[in-house]
């Protein structure tokens, strides 16, 4: 089975295109629909399922041929009230009633056992389709959906999926076989009493299926709403500095409780209705029982049936009736499971970046070329809104380029498409005369070092993060590039120095945390850098000396600088003056004052803010 990059094996839809979600078909909207998506999922593990619900149904039809000796026994005790006990028939039965509940115990293990494996394994290919499945969305998809929804289907919704999967799949099939089962053995028993039995607990079998039926909506709801609840969480938790400045713990508490609020109505809903199940098939089991008594008191009278009839025909009851609350547990699981199923498959079944394993065009040996010819631009979802109108420039090898213009003017909407998160919906951009559009991402990515102005550290030691996805670095090279970004001495004042793990506690400032990123992309030595806003979060005498890392980072690489501070851009070979996108100044730093145009007057402002 083919794998995914983080190791989980990547499951294989119907159709056989790539995972589920590289199906191209409809999502799961009801619950069908999203059943069969599971179903359809684990189709690879179908003979071992097969095997372990035949072990549920044997063990079963143990269960019920149990009852049968009973009579027998209560038969032989009876009779030797009168008499001589048979003691020899007694232990025969008795004997026979081991080995059969022995049988039915050693089944039910093993179909537990068989099922908490596939449940645990389908669980993890699940988790690992889904981490596979966000590197192949695109940018568009996470920019219209919160973070924490994703990871709510993520965790929240396989749980529920592998939970319904352990519980609800064996129980249902040993449920009606045992209802099948004790319907067939009370009925060769005595029909009368089966007769009874049957019509007192299918009024019970009616109400809990119009109760099913009315419910699955509330259950549906209840993943959903958990998922929004999860993305306001993050978003808070993110944010909680923020929301403590401006005062708005009032808000967020409303929020939050309103959000909560839809989770418990949601919550109550369901869990109230699949909870009338329960006492109602305890009153119609109760009703079996003395429908059976009152009926069988009078066959005894009549001479038509023994008291060992009538004590089968109470467990048989209890047998009969068990199975229905199982059922009804089983339904409510299968509901839970249906919703969380719809969940992941809408997320798998999300479209998906273009599959780009026929392209095989590459560039190894990178000169650092970098044309856009006439390139125009507009979000997907708003295609009448062009962002970009018709950007053209062309970069020479080794040129340090900065793009600088106002919020909103296309700045960072350009390196996106420089990088193919996004696809321009015009014109070209090549690298050494190479259209990006004819070279697979990853081999566009891999020509990239990239520092943003949003820090990204995972818990991990310091070493760990600023060698990331690098190999071969030498101990030296990781310190010279410390030592360049001035945060060497840094982090040696730290308790175990490199080896210090960095956690969300851990006392680190926003601008020591941006340093890091810049060691990061000077050890990754890639050929062509963009540097995004990357000495935002430092301060003037950092700036200095990140600004002389970064010139020796830039230093004979082709580079793009997204600055607002155009003080850290005075040494770049191109300016480009980007205004409602389009380049409407480019030049060097002088040439654009020169000019007196917008360049300079953007220029002049921070400078006289400055003073």
């Amino acid at each position: 089975m083919p794998e995914s990059r983080s190791g989980a094996p990547m499951r294989r839809g119907p159709m056989g295109r790539g995972p589920m979600g590289g199906m191209g078909g409809g999502k799961a909207k009801d619950m069908k629909g999203a059943l069969l998506s599971l179903l359809s999922y684990v189709r690879g593990q179908a003979g071992i399922i097969a095997f372990a619900l035949i072990l549920a149904a044997v063990g079963a039809v143990f269960t019920i041929i149990g009852p049968n000796q009973i009579s027998r026994l209560t038969d032989y005790i009876y009779d030797g009230l009168s008499g001589v006990i048979d003691m020899a028939g007694i232990r025969s039965v008795a004997m026979l009633l081991v080995g059969i509940y022995l049988l039915s115990a050693l089944c039910n293990f093993t179909q537990h056992f068989i099922m908490q494996t596939v449940t645990q394994r389908t669980a993890k290919w699940l988790r690992g389709d889904i981490s596979t499945k966000i590197n192949r969305l695109p940018l568009k998809y996470f920019s219209g959906n919160a973070a924490g929804d994703v990871l709510s289907r993520m965790t929240n919704d396989v749980d529920m999926i592998g939970q319904a999967m352990s519980n609800s799949l064996s129980n249902l099939v040993t449920a009606v076989a045992q209802f099948i089962g004790c319907l067939i053995m009370m009925y060769y028993t005595d029909w009368v009493l089966a007769t009874t039995t049957v019509v007192a607990t299918l009024i019970g079998l009616v109400l809990m299926v119009l109760i099913m039926s009315r419910s699955q909506k509330y259950f549906t709801a209840r993943q959903e709403s958990l998922g929004v609840l999860n993305g306001y969480i993050e978003e808070m938790y993110n944010g909680h500095d923020v929301i403590r400045i401006l005062n708005a713990e009032d808000e967020v508490r409303d929020q939050f409780s309103a959000y909560n609020r839809a989770v418990k109505n949601a919550n109550f809903r369901s869990q109230f209705l699949s909870g009338l199940i329960q006492p109602l098939m305890a009153f119609i089991g109760n009703l079996g029982y003395v429908a059976v008594c009152v009926v069988g008191a009078s066959q005894i009278i009549n001479g038509r049936i023994t008291f060992g009839v009538i004590t089968a025909f109470l467990i048989y009851t209890r047998l009969f009736e068990s199975p229905l609350r199982q059922i009804s547990q089983a339904m409510t699981q299968v509901q839970s499971c249906a919703a969380a199923s719809e969940r992941v498959f809408e997320f798998l079944a999300e479209e998906e970046m273009e599959d780009e394993s026929a392209k095989k065009e590459r560039i190894d040996k990178v000169r650092g070329e970098v044309e856009f010819r006439h390139v125009k631009f507009a979000y997907p979802n708003a295609p009448e809104k062009e962002i970009i109108h018709d950007f053209s420039v062309k970069v020479k090898p080794g040129q340090k380029v900065a793009i600088v213009g106002p919020t909103g003017a296309g700045k960072t909407t350009m390196v996106n498409l420089l990088m193919r998160f996004f696809e321009p919906t015009g014109g070209s951009i090549l690298i050494d005369g190479v259209p990006t559009e004819n070279i697979p991402r990853s081999n566009v990515h891999s020509q990239f070092g990239m520092v943003l102005q949003d820090t990204w550290l995972f818990e991990g030691t310091v070493r760990e993060n600023l060698l990331y996805n690098t190999k071969g670095v030498t101990e030296g090279q990781m310190i010279e590039a410390c030592e360049a970004c001035g945060i060497h001495k840094f982090i040696q004042a730290l308790p175990n120095g490199y080896d210090s793990i960095l956690r969300d506690n851990t006392s680190i400032s926003a601008g020591q945390k941006q340093l890091m990123t810049i060691a990061r992309a000077m050890i990754q030595n890639s050929p062509m850098l963009i540097l995004d806003e990357a000495t935002s979060s430092v301060d003037t005498r950092t700036e200095m000396l990140t600004q002389q890392a970064m010139d020796k980072l830039t230093d004979k690489r082709t580079s793009f600088v997204i600055a607002h501070r155009l003080s850290t851009i005075k040494n770049a070979d191109i300016i480009l003056v980007m205004r409602n996108g389009d380049i409407v100044e480019q030049g060097n730093h002088e040439e654009l004052l020169r000019q007196n145009g917008f360049y300079a007057e953007l220029y002049n402002s921070q400078f006289e803010q400055a003073s």
